[in-house]
Parts: C-alpha cells; structure tokens; sequence
C-alpha cells in the first residue's frame, strides 16, 4: 500500500509544480490567467503578485511531499520521516482542494484535481 500511496502523493506535487509554473512562471500569458477565470490582462496585472506568491506556496509542498515519496522508500526511521511528509503535504493539498471545491460549482473540477491524488495519498499513506 506505501508503494501506491507514494505514486499518488508524487502525482499531487507534479500538479502542485504545474501549478507553481502556470501561477508563478506563465501568469501573465492570457491563456494561463484566462484559466483561472481572470478575464483581462488589467485583472491579472492586479493578481499577478499573489498568483506567484500562491505559485510558490504549491513549489513548496510539492517539494516536501517529494522528499516524502523519496524518504519513505528508504529503511529504518526515513521511512517515518517521509510517511509523516507526505501526510503533512498531501493533507495540506488535499484541505486546499476542499476549500476550493466551496467556492462553488463552477471550481469543482478544478478542486477535484487538487484533491483526489493528494486524498488518496493521504489515506494510503496512513493506511500503510
């Protein structure tokens, strides 16, 4: 189950790097902001700054979880370390999709790819 737990949660942070690029990288390209529903360069001039504060945010815990995945494939207490890792990111990832799946209907897809892998991470990663 750890083996399963460890391609979902490294699933969830290649999202959460993806993320970073088009937020903190793209932003500014109308294709990339029109994505997340700004519909003017003037809006996403405005976001720009916390769209790549937010991008960083997502480059971090994919980062932890990634290190997680890595860890909790050694022996002795790295397994500890990086189940405990990947339970921290994946939660915060999957808690993440949660608040955006109540900002409405029209985010639930959007929330669905945040939170499905990093919920399955995370409850295979306890599970194991």
């Amino acid at each position: 189950m750890l083996i399963a737990a460890q391609i979902f949660a490294a699933v969830a942070a290649v999202l959460h790097v993806l993320f970073f690029v088009l937020e903190s990288v793209l932003w500014s390209r109308p294709a990339v902001y029109r994505r997340f529903g700004i519909a003017s360069q003037k809006d996403a001039d405005t976001m720009q700054l916390m769209a790549y504060n937010q991008g960083f945010y997502n480059l971090f815990l994919a980062i932890g979880v990634l290190i997680g995945v890595v860890l909790a494939g050694l022996d002795g207490d790295q397994i500890v370390i990086g189940k405990t890792l990947m339970i921290f990111g994946t939660g915060c990832m999957a808690a993440a999709g949660a608040v955006l799946a109540s900002a409405g209907a029209s985010k639930f897809r959007a929330a669905a790819i945040q939170f499905v892998p990093a919920a399955l991470a995370l409850v295979l990663t306890a599970a194991s």
